[in-house]
């Protein structure tokens, strides 16, 4: 493949279309009990440690009023409770649960095995492949701004 602007658009598309794909399946693959929002709100706790609602909806690129039945699911399941900041009372943070972290840690665990699966099925020549595409994505996704995946 060459590098004109044509053949650029034309990866970016199959990339995207790839990972989109992937991601769903992925998805499908480790429901665990919970939609995609509640899994992305839990991962998501648990990656910015005490978050406030409000920083918890700004990582989920979404409004407070939005996130809060989310983390009410949560809550009911006991997977986050909400408490208050240490250093101001009048401020709530949501923090993981035990059983959250357990949840978390099935629902990787379910992935990994998914995905493990999926390579199984692999030829020994497009594990290689494979791998040397996973240096670039990596690159593309820490390089890209607010790419810290």
């Amino acid at each position: 493949m060459s590098h004109d602007p044509a053949d650029l658009d034309a990866m970016a598309t199959q990339l995207a279309l790839g990972v989109i794909r992937l991601n769903r399946l992925i998805r499908h693959s480790d429901s665990g009990g919970l939609t995609p929002s509640l899994s992305a709100a839990l991962a998501s706790v648990s990656r910015h440690g005490s978050p406030t609602l409000g920083e918890l909806a700004a990582s989920e690129h979404m409004t407070p009023a939005s996130m809060t039945p989310i983390i009410k699911k949560l809550e009911a399941r006991r997977l986050v409770a909400r408490v208050p900041d240490a250093d101001d009372g009048r401020v709530t943070r949501v923090r993981l649960t035990p059983a959250g972290r357990r949840q978390l840690d099935e629902n990787r665990s379910r992935r990994t095995r998914w995905i493990r699966s999926q390579l199984s099925a692999l030829t020994p020549v497009e594990l290689d492949r494979l791998g040397d595409a996973l240096d670039v994505l990596t690159k593309l996704t820490t390089s890209a701004p607010g790419g810290t995946a």
